[in-house]
């Protein structure tokens, strides 16, 4: 059994996958400072509650744009599992797919990954939306190629900005408006409609304007913990993927273990 390990900025999960299919999951908060002893508890008394032992993983991968968080995962996987894991991106673990920009190197992990996850599942010319710390667009061809895209800031990381620099804004909750009103009565109402339906404005913005340069029939994909929670109030995205990054690493895996 695969345990995929995706290190994003905020979260890190930690998923069992089987022959393609994911048969748990995990989330932690990252922090690069928590050590691979500290995982272990963690992540074995998951295993256990969902009835998996720690000598049924035989593959590890880890897929991470904090390269603060690698050595540990590392240690993880060789201490408390015996395998040495593979790093998306690295050796035996290289990027299957041609990164068409600039400077390849400075591909965020998880866009490469979504970008694989995205083309062997839908195929054709895509925009894949993922929405963490920042959202980000990316644009894949009908050949698989990553063409580039878009880096925007995350909507958490928007509400926490805007709070901070404001003294007298006080802290909301993420969430959908209770209507589709756009003229706040309360100073909480107006900053979830500006925060919300701002971000929707921006999201269907983005995509239109990245449908017309691409100037074929493109199919939207959304990921991401939030991905959701717009896909109620916009028509945007064509498909909702939640484990696309963690079906990357799974096809990453597969491929390097030929």
């Amino acid at each position: 059994m695969l345990l995929a390990i995706d290190a994003g900025n905020t979260n890190l999960v930690f998923a069992l996958v089987d022959d393609g299919d994911i048969k748990a999951r995990w989330r932690i908060a990252t922090d690069p400072r928590r050590t691979a002893d500290e995982y272990a508890v963690w992540l074995h008394q998951l295993l256990e509650l969902e009835g998996y032992q720690r000598g049924d993983i035989a593959m590890v991968i880890i897929g991470t744009v904090v390269p603060r968080a690698l050595h540990n995962l590392e240690v993880l996987s060789e201490k408390y599992f015996g395998v040495k894991p593979l790093v998306a991106g690295q050796g035996e673990a290289a990027w299957p797919i041609e990164l068409d920009v600039p400077e390849p190197e400075s591909v965020g992990a998880d866009r490469a990954l979504n970008a694989m996850g995205a083309h062997a599942r839908h195929g054709g010319d895509l925009v894949v939306i993922d929405f963490g710390t920042a959202t980000t667009f990316d644009v894949v061809d009908f050949s698989g190629t990553y063409k580039g895209g878009i880096i925007a800031p995350g909507i958490i990381l928007s509400l926490d900005a805007l709070v901070s620099a404001a003294a007298k804004l006080p802290r909301i909750a993420i969430a959908a408006p209770a209507d589709e009103s756009v003229v706040g009565r309360t100073t909480e109402t107006q900053m979830l409609i500006g925060v919300y339906w701002g971000y929707v404005a921006m999201i269907e913005g983005l995509v239109a304007r990245l449908k017309a340069e691409i100037g074929r029939p493109v199919t939207v994909i959304a990921t991401g913990g939030l991905a959701v929670l717009f896909a109620k109030h916009t028509d945007a995205f064509d498909v909702i993927e939640p484990d696309l990054t963690i079906q990357g690493l799974a096809l990453l895996a597969a491929g390097s273990s030929r």
